[in-house]
């Protein structure tokens, strides 16, 4: 199931990354006193009375005159109405309504998307109380009174937010199409992928642009399975700030990601695996899908019998963090191997929903503990007493154990290992959890 997107907008300085941050529930954001310094990660996922849901600080504005706060306001606007399901619009109760905040405003209302009005820094009800009441004249509904800072009336604003979840569109998406999200950074080759892709099995069961994210999904059929892509370079941004554009394409991937269930990560072989590349595959990575990591433009490159084992381990060393992930070589002009990721996107959404019978685990265990020793501390040993299988999407497992503040990331990367080397898994992550006989879990 796809988690619904909730997408926070304001003006420089109205407290957006703290409202993030004590929502999402860590400091994620970096957050001063000065205007438009949010530079770290600007998605989480967040949880309130059982709903779950991904908030996005939009963020981004860079306060060198009213016109260009103004401008990319608007910008901002327009990434929450293309992203979200809900929008949180943050004022300020100190500074009173301004004209930025009515022009956004403007632009919310038409949009149709659900919008919260967030009057942020009401540290006092009894002296602020009554200042809200100006914010009525933005006409996008009743204001919240909230302050982020000292973590007021946020309850109240995560009901506003989660009363307006579409259940009913979280539910249409839950049907057994593969639904594969190709994602990477703009001009990598995303949209020629899916041309040819198209051009090539000239079946289109359906070509639905404007869906509630504004990616454009493409049905295509191919020896008769029907595969829905997700193209996430349906919109094309103008805009001087490079920072803009990478923020941007991270929003997209976000939203994308949670729809998908394989991730086609495409990397340009001319350029080779970048920062960014690796951003990108981390937030699927994070989101425990499938991923297939498509280097293109391949016909591009001059190779010997070496060049692919070699640019392999070159981008295995930068996305060291997925080594599971699988590889294909291709090239979107060509159509060279465009076949090959059917194969691969099967192979992957099997292994995602393998299950692996309990006692076969247990045994797989035991020789592992046979073999390596669990870690000790203080003359404490960490004991494994048994391993479960839980769930699948990534595949997660339980494991119980004597103390979990034994255990240590390196044994379970040696477990995991063990487990891949019986099953192979490949493609997708594994999850595990350590509990303890009392059955707290970490």
């Amino acid at each position: 199931m796809s988690k619904p997107v909730v997408a926070i907008v304001g003006r420089p300085n109205v407290g957006k990354s703290t409202l993030f941050n004590v929502l999402a529930g860590e400091t994620i954001s970096i957050v001063k006193d000065t205007p438009g310094v949010t530079r770290d990660r600007i998605y989480a996922d967040c949880t309130w009375l059982n709903m779950n849901f991904t908030l996005i600080d939009t963020g981004g504005i860079e306060p060198d005159s009213s016109d260009i706060i103004l401008s990319q306001m608007r910008e901002q606007a327009e990434i929450a109405i293309a992203t979200a399901d809900v929008i949180v619009f943050i004022v300020d109760v100190r500074q009173g309504m301004v004209d930025a905040d009515s022009k956004v405003a403007d632009i919310l209302r038409k949009s149709r998307k659900p919008v919260i009005l967030a009057v942020n820094k009401v540290d006092s009800f009894q002296k602020l109380g009554n200042d809200i009441y100006e914010f009525y004249n933005l006409g996008i509904g009743d204001p919240v009174a909230v302050s982020a800072a000292s973590r007021l009336g946020l309850g109240e604003l995560l009901d506003e937010i989660t009363k307006h979840f579409n259940t009913e569109q979280l539910e249409e998406e839950e049907d057994d199409r593969p639904r594969i999200a190709i994602v990477g950074k703009p001009n990598v080759g995303k949209s020629s992928i899916i041309n040819k892709l198209l051009g090539e099995n000239r079946v289109i069961v359906s070509d639905i642009a404007g869906t509630t994210r504004d990616s454009v999904d493409t049905d295509i059929v191919y020896n008769n399975t029907e595969y829905v892509f997700i193209d996430t370079a349906g919109i094309r941004r103008k805009s001087k700030i490079k920072e803009e554009l990478e923020r941007y394409s991270i929003i997209r991937t976000v939203t994308a990601v949670e729809r998908a269930d394989v991730v086609v990560v495409v990397i340009d072989a001319e350029e080779g695996v970048t920062e960014q590349d690796a951003k990108i595959a981390g937030i699927a990575h994070d989101r425990g899908k499938g991923i297939i990591v498509a280097v293109n433009k391949w016909d591009a490159i001059e190779k010997n019998d070496k060049t692919i084992y070699e640019y392999t381990n070159k981008i295995k060393n930068t996305l060291s963090f997925m080594t599971y992930a699988e590889f294909v070589f291709i090239s979107a002009q060509t159509g060279q191997r465009l076949n090959k990721m059917f194969e691969l996107i099967d192979m992957v959404r099997e292994n995602q929903t393998m299950r692996v019978a309990t006692g076969v685990l247990n045994e797989i265990m035991t020789e592992a503990v046979a073999l390596q020793q669990p870690p000790s501390d203080k003359g404490k040993r960490l004991r494994l007493y048994y391993v479960t299988q839980v769930a699948v999407k990534p595949p997660t497992f339980v494991i119980f154990v004597n103390d979990k503040s034994l255990t240590h990331f390196s044994y379970t990367r040696y477990i995991e290992n063990r487990i891949r080397d019986a099953f192979g898994f490949k493609g997708t992550s594994l999850k595990f959890i350590y509990r303890e006989r009392s059955g707290k879990e970490q």
